[in-house]
């Protein structure tokens, strides 16, 4: 167990490193630091208390798993698509957003639902016993 810790350790320390040299080689280094803190700010300030706040709500209900797993996906789905909704004005290049993302989020967080809805019926239907 302690070789394949340090294996994966020194793996994670050659990708740190190799991410180090391509930010030092990027024409602005300042730009791509400044996105990194910004993204480990989101995830710790906000992603992760959010998640937990979510994991604490649902503490004894049953299909719980379910609940968390929809969660997880609907929360990236929005994480993944809110930068392109609350982006100010009108992009340089007219292909960038070429949908409606705004109604597209919506039908995609709506599809969500209805599968989590639709597998939580399929499993406590089959955990009822027949009469």
């Amino acid at each position: 167990m302690r070789t394949l810790r340090y294996g994966i350790g020194g793996v994670g320390l050659a990708l740190m490193g190799l991410g180090a040299w391509l930010t030092a080689g990027e024409p602005e280094p300042l730009g791509v630091l400044v996105w990194l803190a910004g993204a480990l700010v989101l995830h710790d300030g906000i992603l992760a208390p959010l998640v937990l706040g979510v994991g604490l709500l649902l503490v004894g209900r049953s299909r719980r798993g379910l609940l968390r797993g929809a969660s997880v996906v609907a929360g990236s789905v929005l994480l993944v698509t809110l930068p392109l909704l609350v982006r100010p004005g009108a992009p340089a290049n007219p292909s960038v957003l070429p949908l409606p993302y705004g109604r597209n989020l919506a039908i995609v967080l709506a599809a969500v639902a209805v599968v989590t809805g639709v597998l939580y019926l399929v499993r406590r239907r089959r955990d009822v016993p027949p009469r």
